[in-house]
């Protein structure tokens, strides 16, 4: 898995020093080469097979073959979404509990001063936490899906918030370019910075190697990666590549 950290000041456009030249030539990247395929392959892109002697592009760094037009009509979905829902969802249901404590202490002392007050120190109507939370993500997720989103003009589409089939689970971002696949899984964390440790060993040798977020063990969140990393390989196979990313905004 690998470990992306976005400064605030690289949260723009991503930088591309051959951008004229890749717009110039469409989508290509360097070792694309158009041609009638020798053999059926798999597109890079979409993963539907081209067969044997279509016409497509090749890509002799990747060994990879994809579509001549592929990604356009890609439903390539709404980052941040499950996440903005289940903040709204929380949310609802925090504003229910919050207005039956009200009432209920409403009842007792009346809607008049005494029952204001009763209510001012009996319902802490204060943000829950793990309501916001949710929010704080679909924000990072909206971050990073704008970044990737830039980097069409160097071949590669970005799907969003995909749904992992048979789970309530879902994959914040899929990065599908002409070297491979990557799974892209956005945290953030206000004032927490990550940081990779090693506990054990001896002398630099040896020992666990461990996720850490403002000095608190984080090993799931790798788990987690590489759980969706296997939900993606099961659909595509073992070609292209697929790999983990853990992108903290």
């Amino acid at each position: 898995v690998d470990l992306l950290v976005i400064p605030e000041r690289c949260r723009g456009r991503p930088a591309t020093g051959e951008s004229a030249r890749l717009e110039a030539r469409g989508r290509w990247v360097d070792g694309d080469k158009e041609m009638n395929l020798r053999y059926a392959g798999r597109c890079a892109l979409c993963g539907v097979e081209i067969p044997q002697g279509g016409r497509a592009i090749y890509n002799t760094s990747a060994k990879s073959v994809r579509h001549l037009d592929c990604g356009s009509g890609v439903d390539r979905g709404v980052a941040g979404g499950s996440a903005q829902r289940e903040y709204e969802r929380r949310k609802a249901k925090d504003d229910a509990r919050l207005a039956e404590q009200k009432a209920n202490v409403r009842a007792v002392f009346g809607t008049g001063f005494l029952g204001r007050v009763a209510t001012l120190l009996a319902v802490d109507d204060r943000p829950r936490r793990s309501t916001q939370v949710w929010a704080q993500g679909a924000v990072g997720e909206e971050r990073v899906a704008d970044w990737l989103d830039r980097l069409t003009e160097v071949g590669v589409i970005a799907l969003h918030d995909r749904r992992i089939p048979g789970t309530r689970a879902n994959i914040d971002h899929v990065a599908i370019t002409p070297w491979g696949v990557w799974v892209i899984d956005t945290k953030r964390y206000l004032n927490k910075r990550p940081d990779v440790v090693t506990e054990g060993g001896f002398l630099g040798f040896g020992g666990t190697t461990r996720l850490t977020v403002g000095g608190r063990k984080k090993d799931e969140l790798v788990e987690g990666v590489l759980w969706q990393v296997e939900r993606v390989r099961a659909v595509i196979g073992d070609s292209p590549s697929v790999r983990g990313v853990l992108a903290f905004v």
